[in-house]
């Protein structure tokens, strides 16, 4: 959103008598440095004929402009109807004068940048390789011919280098490449299009590639380049260091590579994104509509999650039983020379990481782990300061909403770490996020700055890293807030962080809250609202484990009006990796008997009779069953049933490959199941959704010969209909028509999409997110907003 704000040191003048020529002092907010701003301020100035001076300082773009009114208006308007590409103009405030100085400037000048005090500015993202430079790479008279680093003010990394504000090269890891006099004029030339780009560079004084095997250096530079796209070209595996950290490659049209990519990986059914090098690549292996298209060709050039074709040429080991493909256009130089040799038209590009570990960014991690995976690894010595994984994004579809919906599966290359605006809170709040897909959020005044993707806290090189990026962001903008924010589990790493390191000042916010909260914040939704929050797991106020809910409240708080009847978790978290137990275990408790459960559902033969009778003795009699409200344990137990995903390989298989069988078709069922209700059994005792209907009636189908397709598909109706049914009633008891829509479980399309439509149909107001992940990885501005509203509501209450 932008504002223009002007004020003046004396009483304003009608148009008649207003003076031939003003000052202007005006103050440009919003990601300003670091994308060309202050030349294009100069280019503007100077063809208006204005004259003054501009520079960069910690609150942004700060100019004075002398001249004529109408040139003057002109001028300010164009600050943000014209800004360059990577900008993002959020505020223009004016502070007029109403006569010259005695002596003017003349011309227009950029000046040094300036330290006024704390940093206010955002950080622009990574972007990818403009078109310009593009063309400079692949002119064989250009001297940065071939050239992988090569940028400008208009593209290039920015967020994954920049150490410290005001962005400037000194600020960044590009501090050790002293410019040769070529880039140094460029650097100096105001009309240049490199004016200030501070990650300036060409071959004779910036960074080299280095092309590695286990054994040491292979090659360097242009024939690390060749032997690169060779050794891709004959099927193997390379580690290749891009904008954010390492890729793990392979040629996506050679299934002997990617097999031997997820043997070496040990990952046998997760999807691999891919890299191709336009949008007609993109389209020869999958459909990609305008608004996919567009997200592709974004700055950001984030792997959108497409439809794969019917006919697509690749192997289906590249996304096995997944009707998507993850597909990304090149983000850097690079990736086009890699993708430039003829038959080397679609890559694999995978996380750089061994199981369990954060993508490698640094060199000396990659060479002492990506052997185990790679056979060789190319490099380079420009440093990554931040860690910065792909986002990956979907756009859906659906010819009753008004328009695509864009939902992030991750938030981070490219989009990190813009801020969402909100409404002011109180105090500078630290957000430390939850404990899976984690994010921080540094909080203050009207902006949560969303880290990027960190992971999962679970391995402590992860967990350095969540505290890295914590005292990055905090660094970046001089806050140390006396206020953190956690999830309120408190085994959580996170959690005991903040309260070794900030006794005192720690903030517990329900998990479930949080995730409403943050679709709140985003959406600007204020007053009471009823939170649909759906995910696999989060530490409920009672001690037990939530994750089908339904709460209502604000900010400050929520009460629980409606949720899950819990299903017994059998072993625990061991239930999330074997999803056949909650398989089990719903089967046993709408059926009756554990013979009745085997009959109804074959999928579960794959137990032993003594698990089976092992299980059932643990669920009657409560023994490490705990029990768990979870709509995600619901999709796995339901895809165990079905024989869609009985042992899970990665965090939501079962319910990933359930929706698969949709096809990314979103029509719903002509004959949906229906769930059960038992109704409060008191007052202010929450209604129970009980899903032994559901169970009993999968089982008719399957005996009637219903293929796993058509029941899924009832299935997914059937939790749509329930999300409208139970809405409806409580908008009836509570009067409330404001609904957000939150929690991991809200990654299905068909699932969000419905329920969007249908609420809306029946009258609510209806939210998702689309700025922040609806998962785990938009905890973190919820708690912030949480967090803040309590700060208020205390400072209100002791006042």
């Amino acid at each position: 959103m932008q504002r223009i704000t002007i004020t003046s040191d004396s009483p304003a003048t009608g148009p008649a008598d207003a003076p031939p020529a003003e000052q202007w002092l005006v103050r440009v907010c919003g990601v300003v440095q670091g994308v060309g701003y202050r030349p294009f301020v100069y280019t503007l100035a100077k063809s208006l004929g204005l004259t003054g001076w501009v520079l960069n300082d910690t609150q942004g773009v700060l100019t004075e402009v002398n001249g004529p009114l109408p040139q003057l208006s002109a001028f300010t308007t164009a600050l943000h109807d014209d800004a360059p590409l990577l900008s993002r103009v959020v505020e223009v405030r004016v502070e007029t004068r109403t006569s010259l100085p005695a002596c003017p400037p003349d011309g227009f000048e950029i000046r040094q940048s300036a330290r006024t005090g704390r940093s206010d500015t955002i950080v622009a993202p990574d972007s990818h390789v403009c078109d310009d430079c593009l063309r400079e790479v692949r002119d064989p008279a250009d001297r940065r011919y071939r050239y992988p680093f090569t940028n400008c003010t208009h593209c290039g990394p920015r967020y994954s280098i920049v150490k410290d504000l005001p962005y400037d090269r000194e600020q960044t890891t590009m501090a050790p490449f002293a410019m040769c006099a070529d880039c140094r004029a460029e650097y100096e030339d105001p009309g240049d299009r490199r004016y200030h780009a501070q990650p300036n560079a060409c071959p004779v004084c910036g960074p080299r590639l280095t092309l590695s095997g286990p054994a040491g250096p292979l090659a360097g530079s242009e024939e690390a380049m060749r032997a690169t796209t060779e050794a891709l070209a004959a099927g193997r595996i390379v580690a290749v260091k891009s904008v954010g950290g390492f890729h793990l490659v392979v040629d996506a049209r050679n299934a002997q590579a990617v097999a031997r990519l997820r043997a070496r990986k040990k990952r046998d059914s997760k999807p691999f994104a891919l890299m191709v090098a336009d949008l007609a690549g993109a389209a020869a292996v999958a459909e990609c509509g305008a608004a996919e298209a567009e997200l592709l060709e974004s700055p950001a050039r984030p792997i959108v999650l497409l439809r794969r074709k019917r006919d697509c040429p690749l192997p289906e080991e590249i996304a096995p039983r997944n009707p998507s493909l993850g597909i990304m256009l090149p983000s850097a130089p690079l990736h086009h020379l890699l993708l430039d040799r003829p038959g080397l038209d679609v890559l694999v590009m995978t996380s750089g990481n061994v199981s369990g570990y954060p993508i490698a960014h640094r060199n000396e991690d990659a060479l002492g782990q990506l052997f185990e995976v790679a056979d060789l690894i190319l490099h380079h010595d420009r440093d990554i300061h931040v860690r910065v994984d792909d986002s990956v994004v979907r756009c859906s579809e659906h010819p009753r909403l008004a328009e695509p919906l864009v939902t992030f599966v991750r938030r981070s290359r490219g989009y990190a770490p813009y801020p969402v605006e909100v409404d002011e809170l109180p105090e500078p709040v630290l957000a430390y996020g939850a404990e899976l897909k984690t994010t921080v959020a540094l909080g203050t005044g009207s902006k949560v700055y969303v880290s990027q993707h960190i992971g999962d806290l679970k391995n402590d090189e992860t967990f350095a890293s969540h505290k890295q990026t914590a005292a990055h962001l905090s660094e970046l903008y001089e806050l140390r807030p006396r206020h953190v924010a956690v999830d309120m589990h408190p085994s959580f790493r996170s959690h005991v962080l903040a309260g070794d390191e900030r006794p005192g000042a720690v903030v517990e916010v329900q998990h479930h809250h949080a995730h409403m909260a943050s679709c709140m914040a985003e959406n600007r939704m204020t007053g009471t609202t009823l939170g649909v929050v759906f995910d696999g797991a989060g530490y409920g106020r009672d001690g037990t484990i939530w994750g089908g809910e339904f709460l209502l409240g604000g900010f400050e708080e929520t009460e629980r009006v409606a949720h899950l009847r819990p299903i017994p978790l059998i072993g625990g978290d061991m239930a999330v990796h074997q999803p056949v137990r909650t398989g089990f275990a719903l089967a046993l408790t709408a059926l009756g008997s554990p013979e009745a459960a085997q009959d109804a559902f074959p999928a579960l033969r794959v137990l032993g009779d003594q698990e089976r009778h092992v299980y059932t003795t643990m669920v009657r009699r409560g023994l490490n069953a705990p029990p768990v409200s979870s709509m995600g344990r619901l999709f796995d137990g339901v895809a165990a049933l079905l024989g869609v995903c009985s042992y899970a390989e990665y965090e939501a298989q079962g319910p990933i490959e359930l929706e698969g069988l949709l096809g990314r078709d979103l029509t719903p069922a002509d004959h949906p199941y229906r769930f059960g209700a038992e109704a409060p059994a008191g007052a202010g005792l929450p209604t129970v959704v009980d899903p032994d209907p559901v169970i009993r009636r999968m089982a008719a189908d399957l005996a009637a010969g219903a293929d796993p397709a058509t029941v899924s598909r009832r299935f997914h109706s059937a939790v749509v209909a329930m999300v409208v049914e139970r809405c409806e009633d409580l908008r009836a008891r509570h009067g409330v028509s404001q609904v957000a829509l939150s929690g991991g479980v809200f990654l299905n399309e068909f699932l969000l999409v419905n329920c969007l439509v249908e609420l809306r149909h029946a009258g609510f107001d209806a939210r998702s997110h689309r700025l922040v992940p609806t998962n785990d990885g938009g905890i973190a501005l919820g708690q912030a907003m949480v967090a803040g509203a309590r700060i208020r509501a205390t400072a209100h209450g002791s006042a």
